[in-house]
């Protein structure tokens, strides 16, 4: 229930993304501690977002926010990825995204690949805003935890690479945030 939530408000603030002026503060969403293999799965979903929707952004936007903001975004969550596959190789732990669950990356990717000029711009800070949130309270729900997942894997490899990433992740969505309301 706390997952289809969270994908509702993910959903209604990207599909409002071009044609709302306004950025609207998300709630604040407990998010569920994920077992390790399905953090993993999110963790590189949201890594490949960050990347891909960077790159589409320096293709698409003549904006210097934008830019920078995506150059940024590449840069940090390459990195991540890397940390990411080490944390992987560690622990064991194979990579297991779950299609049904959150983040639905896929569609906002698509979407933005058809905007150009100020709509993508207004488009792009709005799903960064939104996937970045959503990825704030994963991370933070996943570095709380104390071994407690489902994994029969669980090293507390994850949770480590989670509570690494969960400060990184508040900057960028108070990054995301800020360029948001420039819009």
């Amino acid at each position: 229930m706390l997952i289809a939530r969270r994908s509702f408000v993910l959903g209604a603030l990207f599909g409002a993304a071009a044609g709302l002026p306004l950025v609207r503060a998300l709630p604040a969403l407990a998010a569920e501690t994920l077992p390790d293999s399905r953090f993993v799965g999110y963790a590189q979903q949201i890594n490949d977002f960050e990347i891909g929707s960077g790159q589409l952004a320096l293709r698409k936007s003549a904006n210097p926010q934008v830019r920078g903001f995506a150059t940024r975004m590449i840069a940090e969550h390459t990195e991540a990825a890397s940390e990411l596959a080490k944390a992987r190789q560690e622990s064991g732990i194979t990579f297991a995204p779950d299609p049904a669950q959150p983040p639905h990356v896929g569609p906002i990717l698509q979407r933005l690949s058809v905007l150009d000029g100020p709509d993508f711009d207004i488009a792009y800070a709005k799903a960064q805003l939104a996937v970045l949130s959503e990825a704030e309270q994963q991370y933070g729900a996943n570095s709380a935890n104390q071994g407690t997942s489902s994994s029969a894997n669980s090293t507390g490899v994850v949770m480590r690479f989670a509570k690494r990433e969960y400060p990184r992740m508040m900057r960028h969505r108070e990054y995301a945030q800020q360029l948001a309301a420039g819009f």
